[in-house]
């Protein structure tokens, strides 16, 4: 138990590390792109190339991995992502905005082939009836990855200039890849054997109505949340406010849903994720509710809370809900596809929310989010309705 603890706890610094040299770039790719040059256009491409190329590259990541080579692909991943530090520096000392461009993809498939078995490898090393509070764990590590990095991405980039401050995802990946090794070497391949009852096991137990409606959730979930990330600050923008009015309120929801992880996690474990989960969806509806009617600061901080905390727990009961039961032959896949979902809904919310705000303004967007989160409410009720839930 000592000895899985301890790889355990290697591989949440891993994550770490891993998804601190990631969100370090959030808030220096555009404005280092316009430094290039480059078009606004050509800022947003270069800004998303990263996302897509995730997104598309997760499958292969997820197949890799349940070939019992998931250890591997979280240290490819760091390599990779170490390859593409290197190489953002490189472009900033040669103004080459293609070469930019390049790492910004190399990247993106570095993060399709480490989420998929970082998040499987999470269930699969988790003590017996402690799945939920590994998945908290983990997410504690991802959250503070993704609090911390923005806040020194912008720091370094001040006091070092953009190659200097490139540099920390070399230095954060070679030590995500340092975290996994002891571990690789010691464990070696996981591939869900001893979770299987013998012979083959088809994805198509991909179908299990546990797997399909979490995901589904996931998918409005993420939808509904886009609105925040992406229209909360245009609308923020739009009434003359500055910058860091939206970033003390992503701070806000970052702390809240770090504190909030590991209590989703223990608990689904106790009782079971879906009451965490349709809890946890209910109080980020209350803060979208919330936010509707107080959306100015420094009222509309309470919303923050709500919305973070809210997504805290929720998060970690949806992935015991939706990965959990699955054989672990084909976990890493099921990683794979479940994080698409978020990937697509994120998209499709910002498509399909922007059309509201081009039609009405950015105010209209606001009050569709509760009923967005309403379906995804609906789909962990499903699990529930069938019995799979809590499997």
């Amino acid at each position: 138990m000592e000895k899985t603890l301890r790889n355990i706890w290697l591989l949440n610094l891993s994550t770490f590390f891993f998804f601190l040299g990631i969100s370090l770039t959030n808030p220096i790719v555009s404005p280092f792109a316009i430094t290039l040059g480059a078009s606004p256009f050509l800022v947003g491409l270069v800004a998303g190339v990263t996302s897509f190329v995730s997104l598309v590259s997760k499958p292969v990541g997820g197949l890799i991995g349940d070939r019992g080579y998931r250890l591997e692909m979280m240290i490819a991943g760091n390599v990779l992502s170490l390859i593409s530090g290197l190489l953002y520096v490189v472009s900033a000392y040669t103004s080459n905005i293609v070469l930019f461009a390049f790492s910004r993809a190399l990247h993106g498939f570095s993060m399709g082939i480490f989420f998929p078995s970082s998040l499987s490898t999470a269930v699969d090393l988790a003590p017996p009836g402690r799945v939920g509070e590994t998945l908290g764990w983990r997410g504690m590590m991802f959250s503070l990855g993704n609090i911390i990095g923005p806040a020194l991405g912008g720091y370094l980039s001040d006091y070092l200039g953009f190659a200097g401050a490139f540099s920390f995802v070399s230095l954060f990946s070679l030590l995500g890849a340092g975290f996994v090794i002891p571990v690789w070497k010691e464990v070696g391949r996981i591939t869900g054997d001893e979770e299987s009852s013998g012979g083959s096991v088809s994805y198509r137990a991909l179908l299990k109505v546990s797997f399909v409606f979490t995901s589904l959730a996931l998918l409005f979930f993420s939808a509904s949340y886009s609105g925040i990330t992406t229209y909360l600050p245009a609308f923020y923008k739009y009434l003359g406010f500055p910058q860091r009015t939206f970033g003390l309120y992503m701070m806000v929801v970052g702390a809240s849903s770090f504190a909030t992880r590991l209590v989703g996690g223990k608990t689904a474990d106790r009782i079971g994720p879906v009451p965490v989960s349709f809890g946890g969806i209910l109080v980020v509806i209350t803060g979208y509710v919330f936010l509707n009617y107080r959306i100015l600061p420094p009222e509309s901080y309470i919303s923050a809370v709500l919305i973070g905390a809210g997504f805290g727990l929720s998060v970690p009961a949806m992935q015991m809900m939706a990965l959990a039961p699955l054989p672990g032959k084909i976990r890493a896949m099921g990683s794979s596809i479940y994080t698409m979902f978020f990937d697509l809904g994120t998209l499709g919310g910002q498509v399909a929310l922007g059309y509201v705000a081009d039609l009405r303004g950015y105010e209209a967007v606001f009050p569709l989010l509760p009923f967005i989160a309403g379906v995804a409410l609906i789909s962990i009720l499903i699990t529930k309705v069938k019995g799979e839930g809590n499997a």
